[in-house]
Parts: C-alpha cells; sequence; structure tokens
C-alpha cells in the first residue's frame, strides 16, 4: 500500500501576539467528524506534545443524510456554531500550523462541497474532505502507542458517526506498518438510521440482531483476508463507543480522560455491557452516567458495531483509546517520520 500524502496543512493567519503563549509554537488539529467536531491545539514537548486547548461538541452533522444524501440546514448550522468556537480558540492562540479534516458526512453529501465553501466564508476554517485511507491510517498514527506489546499482528479500530475504519498493523517496526485496512460505512449515526429501532424488548433485540448482520456484512470481504492462527489477538478501539462502554464498565460517574485513555477492558465485559444496553429502552440508557441523552440512542449502534469487530478479531482483551485522528494530525504537523512503502501515513 503506496503512502499518499494527504492534503497539506496551511499556516494559520499573521496576528499579533497575544497574552502568555505569544512564545510558544502551536499547533492545531480539527476533526469534523459525522457526529463530533473536536479540536485540539498543542505545542511540542519532550518528543511527543502538550495540549494547551480543546473543544469537542456533539454536533450530529450527518442527522438525516443516509435518506437524504444531505447535510441538513439544522445540522449545518449546528456546525457552524462549533467551528465559530474553534476559530475563535485558533484566533487566540499563536498557532504556526493547522490542519482541518472532515471525514464521511461530507465525503457522502451532495452539499458537502456547498457546505465546505460556507464554513471557510463564515469561520475562515478550510476542511479537506479526507479519504476513508487516510482517516485510518491518521487514526492508527494517534493511538498506535497504546498497543499492547505482543508479535503478532494487531487491530486498530475507530467506530464513528458515519464510518468504521479496521486496520490491521504489524508492530515490530516505531511506527506499525499497514498490513491491510478497510472502512465500512456505518457507524453509530447512519447504522442507526438504517436498521435501529424496535418498540419494546423484543423489537430492541431485533433491531441489534438486525444492525449486526448489516455490519457483519459489511466486513466480510476484510474479515476473508484476515490471518487465521494468530496466538494472541491484539485490539485497540479509538472512538466514543469504546471510551463511552469503558467508563460503564468502570462505574465512572462522569467521564474521566486520565482513567480510560490506555484502559485495558475483558472482551467479555464489553460484550455483556453491549447486550445489556441493547435490551434497554433509551430513557433507560440516557439514566447512566457517562452516556445520558446525547448518546442514549446511538450508543447500541455502536455496541453493535463492536461486537461484530471482537467476532472476527477474537481478543480477550480490548484495548481503549481517547485519541486518535486529530493526535495522528498533530504528530504529522510536528514532524513524525515517513513510513517506508507499507508503513502508516506521517
Amino acid at each position: 500500500m503506496p503512502f499518499r500524502q494527504g492534503s497539506p496543512a496551511r499556516p494559520a493567519a499573521t496576528r499579533p501576539s497575544r497574552g502568555r503563549w505569544a512564545d510558544a509554537q502551536a499547533f492545531a488539529a480539527l476533526d469534523l467528524g459525522t457526529n463530533n467536531c473536536r479540536l485540539l491545539i498543542a505545542r511540542p514537548q519532550a518528543g511527543g506534545f502538550a495540549v494547551i486547548d480543546a473543544f469537542s461538541r456533539i454536533v450530529r452533522l450527518g442527522e438525516g443524510l443516509a435518506s437524504t444524501g444531505r447535510l441538513s440546514d439544522a445540522a449545518i448550522e449546528r456546525t457552524i456554531s462549533a467551528l465559530r468556537v474553534c476559530s475563535d480558540k485558533l484566533q487566540r492562540r499563536n498557532v504556526t500550523l493547522a490542519r482541518s479534516v472532515a471525514t464521511e458526512a461530507c465525503r457522502q453529501a451532495s452539499n458537502g462541497p456547498d457546505f465546505i465553501a460556507r464554513a471557510l466564508a463564515e469561520t475562515g476554517i478550510h476542511l479537506d474532505i479526507i479519504s476513508a485511507e487516510e482517516e485510518a491510517r491518521l487514526a492508527v498514527l494517534g493511538c498506535h502507542a497504546l498497543i499492547e506489546p505482543g508479535e503478532d499482528p494487531a487491530l486498530v479500530f475507530d467506530i464513528g458517526g458515519g464510518s468504521t475504519e479496521l486496520v490491521l498493523v504489524d508492530t515490530s517496526t516505531p511506527i506499525p506498518t499497514v498490513l491491510d485496512w478497510h472502512s465500512a460505512p456505518w457507524g453509530v449515526v447512519s447504522l442507526t438510521e438504517h436498521a435501529g429501532g424496535g418498540e419494546g424488548e423484543e423489537g430492541r433485540r431485533a433491531a441489534y440482531a438486525r444492525m449486526r448482520s448489516v455490519v457483519a456484512d459489511s466486513f466480510a470481504g476484510f474479515a476473508s483476508r484476515l490471518p487465521r492462527h494468530i496466538e494472541r489477538p491484539r485490539l485497540l478501539g479509538t472512538s466514543g463507543t469504546v471510551t463511552t462502554l469503558g467508563s460503564v464498565h468502570l462505574g465512572l460517574s462522569h467521564y474521566d480522560r486520565s482513567v480510560v485513555d490506555g484502559l485495558i477492558v475483558p472482551a467479555s465485559a464489553m460484550r455483556k455491557i453491549s447486550a445489556d444496553l441493547s435490551h434497554m429502552s433509551i430513557t433507560e440508557r440516557a439514566k447512566l452516567p457517562c452516556i445520558g441523552n446525547e448518546r442514549a440512542d446511538l450508543v447500541v449502534a455502536g455496541c453493535a458495531i463492536l461486537e461484530t469487530i471482537m467476532d472476527l478479531w477474537p481478543a480477550e482483551r480490548l484495548g481503549i483509546a481517547d485519541r486518535g485522528i486529530r493526535e495522528g494530525i498533530l504528530r504529522r504537523l510536528m514532524g513524525a517520520p515517513k513510513p517506508g512503502k507499507s508503513g502508516v501515513a506521517a
């Protein structure tokens, strides 16, 4: 798989120095997904980086996209509002270089280019619509440090709002080498709208089985290419689904990145949580800490995708990463080494 450089990062607009960060070199990464808008601003530090500002908001940009093929007016307004907040943060920090990317919702929507143009005109943020391949590689670059040690290939996955990326990697090199990858057009938003729903417990069970079947079909080609007889499969997930389920597993009263990022959980525990959530009503799920009203209607689709991934790569434990595309972008901007012929993109 040849290395493909994505669209270049763009220098931040020249602005007068302001405040205590005036002399600090800063970089910014913005990831606009189907469900979330997330920004990180960081500065290099000891071979890595230190975050100096961040922002995350559920915008549901892809809401209704599956049925209309377009980004809705309401979704665009929510997203533009979030991008204005990001723009303000970028202007208040001494950002040297920034890159902003958009993923599945903008890849699919017929009015995606119009939205990109409007976002630039109203917020000054230029969004690059990246390919599913680059999305997968950025996620791996951002989270591979959390893959458990081992010699066999590892599977890294990112459950998004509109798609799910699966990447098989060889970790014998400092930057993991991509052996194979796959992008399925199902994320928590698209799968919920396509196959979710169901009244009563029986209806919810049927909907969950339906979602699992849809996802399994979309994974079939990739599953057939996976190596067999792996002695110790390793599995790492980066997404709101796995961080949310990790929080439920720990019984947290509120989300705490410091204890979730890098957590390793028995796969059997994640299956039990998934099964329990799939049987609950939206109202019951909304009462659980770390799920709440914002995630109650979408988390079950994430559970269906996660269980299907665990079926095709039966690891005993699941690693959880609260890091991914944004961190991958920052590593590129700060000069992470480019890979060889089949390496993960730098």
